[in-house]
């Protein structure tokens, strides 16, 4: 018998083909438009116009919101968006004009007398120089930015409005001119990194689906067009009623205080969704108040965006961030670190304010709970005139009762706690 009769050779084994994917795609009509909705292998999402009958100036409405704002909007940003951007435009058109007008009185301090159009082109050579060295001293107080954006947002336009006056003032003192030009650049030098070191922080709190490139896309879309309508307005200006010294000093600080109004809305608008000292205690206050807790478009008006410092009595008067070594004395220490024995933070009450010391890994979460305590134990002390230990003890007791419901509905109203930005604050480390 063949023996390589009996051998079976193994079958092949066909490949199976996956099944042909059928496209998914759907159909949408809104009053006299209708799209073709499509899922592309890639899992992108296209879009097709079937028909559309609208007028024109609903298409012209729909292209300038897919230029100007993010994808999806209203939906996509949270709120305060278009008033935040709204008084963005304004202020981009004052500070492209007011940069006119200013380079044009430099221009004519050192001695030369250039044309409008001139002084535009030259506008972008004169912002060198001392700029370099304003930027290297404001790139230090990073920390103290990602704490309050709002207010060195304001602080950056108001830096860069001193720095255009100086310029502006610039022909009544020529003999000066490299002083009061090198200080005005000086000036904006810090602005300009005060302003860029925000940008961040305040386009992040508009984005509601991860779409942060698109909403500083956008957004520096909109800057750019109202740069250039101001620097048109600007020419104007000194074309005519700004051709005199006299006319600049008249229109120059209405052009300026209308840039700083205007920054201050766009900040008031800004619903800022990280933890810092002074949104941490009016979240606390509110709570005590009506037991509620505040979303970021609830505090955004209610900010103090110049003095953010200031102690909120509701809140128990918390102070973060001074040395350890000074807001407690040594022989209070161990008592004080055997009520807190787990937490990331100490509290220590004095006669004006309760210091708080933060560990150097603690989060907002961790603040939120020293803060709970210490404004549990400033309204116990104030009822029953406890002494400081006994008032802390049964704070510490009662914020354990409410942290954990307390943290998830922050959590659910957008709040970041992973963090807690106290700007320069010291830390320890036991």
């Amino acid at each position: 018998m063949n023996l390589l009769g009996k051998i079976k050779m193994p079958k092949k084994v066909e490949p199976i083909s996956p099944p042909s994917q059928v496209p998914v795609f759907w159909t949408e009509t809104s009053e006299s438009l209708s799209r073709q909705y499509q899922f592309e292998s890639d899992g992108q999402l296209s879009v097709k116009v079937l028909d559309d009958s609208r007028p024109v100036i609903h298409k012209m409405a729909e292209s300038f919101l897919n230029q100007f704002f993010p994808s999806g909007y209203p939906y996509s940003v949270n709120e305060g968006y278009l008033r935040y951007t709204q008084f963005r435009a304004m202020q981009h058109f004052t500070s492209a004009a007011l940069s006119v007008l200013s380079t044009q009185s430099l221009l004519y301090a050192a001695g030369l007398r250039p044309t409008p159009a001139q002084a535009t082109a030259v506008s972008w050579i004169l912002k060198d120089g001392m700029q370099h060295a304003g930027k290297l001293i404001c790139s230090s107080l990073g920390a103290r930015m990602d704490s309050e954006p709002k207010r060195w947002r304001i602080l950056a336009d108001v830096l860069y409005d001193l720095g255009t006056g100086l310029e502006v003032l610039s022909p009544l003192c020529p003999q000066l001119f490299l002083e009061m030009a090198g200080l005005g650049n000086f000036a904006k030098g810090m602005a300009v990194v005060a302003a860029r070191a925000t940008r961040l922080p305040i386009y992040s709190s508009f984005a509601k689906e991860g779409n942060l490139s698109d909403l500083f896309a956008k957004g520096e879309a909109i800057s750019t067009v109202f740069n250039v309508l101001g620097l048109g307005a600007g020419i104007q200006l000194v074309s005519t009623v700004c051709s005199s010294m006299q006319g600049k000093m008249i229109v120059g600080p209405l052009l300026s205080l209308a840039h700083i109004c205007c920054v201050c809305e766009e900040m008031r608008a800004t619903p800022v969704n990280t933890l810092n000292p002074q949104r941490t205690a009016m979240i606390v206050a509110n709570f005590l108040k009506t037991g509620k807790i505040s979303s970021p478009a609830d505090l955004r008006y209610q900010e103090d965006l110049l003095f953010p410092g200031r102690l909120i009595e509701d809140a128990g008067n918390v102070k973060v961030g001074r040395d350890l070594h000074k807001a407690i004395k040594p022989s209070k220490l161990r008592q004080i670190k055997e009520i807190f024995p787990e937490e990331n933070f100490l509290l220590n009450r004095g006669t004006r304010w309760t210091d708080m010391m933060l560990e150097q890994n603690a989060t907002g979460e961790d603040a939120l709970r020293g803060w709970l305590v210490a404004a549990y134990a400033a309204n116990s002390e104030k009822n029953a005139h406890e002494n400081d230990f006994n008032a802390l003890e049964e704070a510490y007791e009662k914020m354990n009762s409410v942290i954990t419901p307390l943290v998830s509905e922050l959590q659910a109203k957008g709040w970041h706690t992973d963090r807690f930005l106290d700007g320069t604050g010291s830390r320890f480390a036991f």
